[in-house]
């Protein structure tokens, strides 16, 4: 584990109006909290989509043709090569949120929104660190990484 202060540069876009949706620095605040003691500086943008960016990105990415909850774009920077101008720390990667389809599913599983948003966040910025869920010890390692990051924050176990 990393210890000390995370240097931290989060960007945030909506790509659709803002009414409703959590604030930029509920993003920063739950990416930190996924990413404390595991890195120690990263740079990372978050972008908030329709279905229709988000179905779009989903089909050309993963060849599933429907839109989805969160998608996660780690940073393949290889060694050696120089950063992009302005970017003045290691570059994670960027996280795609799907606004309707969170809304839809915190109101099918009854859960507050902003904890849903949260839960996600914090889904994809592991995702990033490399962390995954393809068998069944993965996916309960990662849960179990989730529930400890969002009960910092005091959520619920999702």
């Amino acid at each position: 584990m990393t210890r000390g202060p995370i240097q931290l540069d989060v960007g945030v876009s909506y790509a659709l109006p803002r009414a409703g949706l959590p604030a930029a620095v509920s993003f920063r605040k739950w990416v930190a909290a996924a990413l404390d003691g595991r890195i120690r500086e990263a740079d990372l943008a978050v972008r908030l989509v329709g279905n229709k960016e988000g179905r779009a990105l989903n089909r050309h990415y993963r060849g599933k043709d429907y839109a989805t909850n969160v998608l996660s774009f780690p940073a393949d920077i290889a060694e050696g090569v120089k950063m992009p101008k302005g970017v003045k720390m290691p570059l994670l990667g960027d996280l795609v949120l799907c606004a309707p389809v969170i809304a839809r599913e915190a109101k099918e599983q009854k859960k507050p929104l902003a904890a849903h948003y949260a839960h996600l966040t914090v889904h994809g910025a592991l995702h990033l660190l490399g962390w995954d869920h393809e068998d069944a010890r993965e996916a309960e390692c990662m849960e179990q990484l989730e529930r400890e990051i969002l009960a910092g924050l005091g959520l619920p176990d999702p």
